[in-house]
């Protein structure tokens, strides 16, 4: 512990020279037919390296693309610091991640697993293989990654979660789920199989490198450390993290550097 608080230490205390180059791209969806936007940060000494690990992160309920970069612009110190490439993506408002079986229109789970991740690899100098690659969210964006890299195990290597909603079944009436999925009374069956906690089945063992956080104030808490104790209860190897806070960027914007930290030891190994 006390060298991961050395490591995370000399993050912030180092002199910021801002290096890091921040690009939004323009990305194409296929499956949805659309342009979707993406804030990508290149860290400094880009131009020189050959290729670099990404970091897919994924906004929340009601947020966008941009989310990270304005509300915790110090992510940009982070990538400089562990030469590492981050991938902000666009979940739209409400999509959870998912395949809608509700509107076709909604495929953002084969967006960001498949799509994205093959338009990155063809236009940055990226490792283009699972051992390059970790994913993390907030909120509905912590679901999402932990989805989406318990589904896509061989597009993914890493995987983590901020107070993620890991869940969705004890929300029936919040977030458009029910527009995503319909509504639970009428198909338990689906908010069961797209639920976090329910997909341990399709984890194997020592595939992917997991990395859970959440408030100990947040109302996630509880679905959080179920799936936490379902990990330890299947001898699933993760890191969980428990601290004083709630659902907020006040919180997000300590446990990033932790998640990306977690990922950085992941790359090295």
């Amino acid at each position: 512990m006390n060298k991961l608080f050395g490591t995370l230490l000399l993050i912030f205390l180092t002199t910021s020279l801002w290096a890091a180059k921040v690009d939004t791209a323009l990305t194409y969806s296929p499956s949805m037919k659309k342009n979707i936007k993406a804030v990508v940060v290149l860290p400094d000494g880009y131009e020189g390296q050959s290729h670099f690990p990404v970091v897919y992160l994924l906004h929340g309920h009601g947020g966008s693309y941009n989310d990270y970069i304005k509300n915790i612009p110090a992510i940009k110190d982070v990538a400089d610091q562990f030469h590492m490439i981050l991938v902000c993506a666009d979940g739209n408002v409400s999509s959870w991640y998912l395949d809608s079986p509700e509107d076709s229109g909604w495929k953002y789970e084969t967006y960001v697993s498949s799509e994205l991740v093959s338009w990155i690899d063809q236009h940055y100098k990226t490792i283009a293989s699972r051992k390059g690659r970790a994913i993390t969210g907030l909120s509905m964006g912590g679901h999402g990654a932990l989805s989406l890299a318990i589904k896509h195990q061989d597009v993914f290597g890493a995987a983590g979660s901020m107070s993620g909603g890991l869940d969705l079944r004890p929300f029936p009436d919040n977030w458009n789920i029910s527009k995503r999925l319909g509504t639970y009374a009428q198909y338990p069956e689906r908010w069961t199989a797209n639920s976090v906690t329910e997909m341990l089945p399709l984890l194997s063992k020592h595939q992917l490198s997991l990395i859970i956080d959440c408030g100990k104030d947040d109302f996630f808490y509880q679905v959080n450390l179920k799936f936490h104790e379902k990990l330890l209860y299947n001898n699933i190897p993760h890191d969980f993290i428990i601290r004083p806070g709630s659902h907020n960027w006040d919180y997000w914007s300590n446990a990033i550097t932790y998640q990306l930290l977690y990922f950085h030891k992941f790359f090295q190994s």
